[in-house]
């Protein structure tokens, strides 16, 4: 997430928390009716409009016919069936938290960025009940930002300083810091590590650095970053959320309306510009999950003004 918009005013975030709640009541109870942009022959539908002044910035999708989108507004969480479109609001929202990234483990348990707040949040994906609160960091000069599940830990971003954070996956245990080091470039006042997957091999983490545009393999066990050169690509500017299937990575370049694909040696040393992926239904996407063929992707909107009755949606495009 690269935001550039003025702090949200509390009458902002309590309209869109009681906006967001009507409108997802709305959508489940009409179901297909917010399965607009179906193929002729009834397929699943490949655009999804979220409640007006949802804010979204992370999707994430598991085994099952489900995606999971937080809120900047209000840190409420969506659930939308991939089948009929149909939305349902998971766990409502309050003034002062927000919903970065997020990521669903097999144990139905929801591992949430909470952005400038500092925190991770764990939510039960059946029930939307919180389960657990970490303070990651202090709640100034920082913005926990995505996440990625790997091993025994959820891996978090945080876009203000060249650090790693591992909650562990469960109910027990404690967090703690990783320190970047290596190649690590950290630019001051812009929004530095962000995306996060794991590599192939499932031993370390891709993190991309939004400004000024890098990819770096991290190894969880020491902290030591090595850039990933870039083959076709000068950079990744703007780059936010990352997938992965295999070896090929999909970069979402948010303000620049297009995701990246580039394949990865064995190594993780080079990547390798493969395509772009553009649609006219682009408008500033942040992150991207991926169901069967297709990457669903948010649209954040962050050129389009940030209020209570701006329209936001997801969208589809095959892989």
């Amino acid at each position: 997430m690269t935001p550039k918009h003025p702090r949200l005013s509390r009458r902002l975030l309590l309209g869109a928390a009681a906006g967001a709640t009507l409108t997802a009541a709305t959508a489940a109870g009409t179901g297909a009716a917010y399965g607009i942009g179906r193929p002729a022959g009834g397929g699943w539908p490949t655009e999804f409009p979220l409640p007006d002044g949802w804010l979204p910035e992370g999707i994430t999708i598991g085994s099952g016919p489900y995606a999971y989108m937080g809120s900047r507004a209000h840190g409420a969480i969506l659930r939308a069936d991939l089948r009929t479109g149909a939305l349902k609001v998971l766990r409502a929202g309050a003034l002062g938290r927000a919903s970065i990234g997020l990521k669903l483990d097999h144990d139905d348990l929801l591992y949430v960025a909470g952005g400038a707040g500092g925190t991770a949040s764990v939510i039960d994906a059946r029930t939307g009940a919180l389960v657990a609160t970490h303070r990651l960091t202090p709640p100034a000069g920082h913005f926990i930002n995505d996440t990625v599940l790997l091993g025994r830990d959820a891996w978090f971003t945080d876009s203000g300083e060249a650090v790693l954070h591992a909650v562990p996956r469960g109910r027990s245990g404690g967090v703690r810091a990783l320190p970047l080091t290596g190649d690590w470039v950290q630019t001051p006042h812009v929004y530095n590590a962000n995306g996060i997957v794991d590599t192939p091999d499932g031993r370390g983490v891709i993190v991309v650095s939004s400004i000024p545009g890098r990819l770096y393999h991290v190894d969880v066990r020491t902290g030591h970053a090595t850039e990933i050169a870039l083959r076709g690509a000068a950079d990744v500017l703007n780059g936010d959320g990352l997938a992965r299937v295999g070896h090929t990575l999909y970069v979402v370049r948010n303000r620049d309306n297009l995701v990246a694909v580039f394949r990865l040696d064995r190594a993780v040393r080079t990547a390798t510009l493969h395509r772009t992926i553009t649609d006219p239904r682009f408008d500033v996407p942040t992150t991207a999950a991926r169901h069967g063929n297709r990457l669903y992707l948010v649209n954040a909107r962050f050129t389009s003004p940030q209020k209570p009755d701006t329209a936001f949606n997801a969208v589809a495009v095959p892989l």
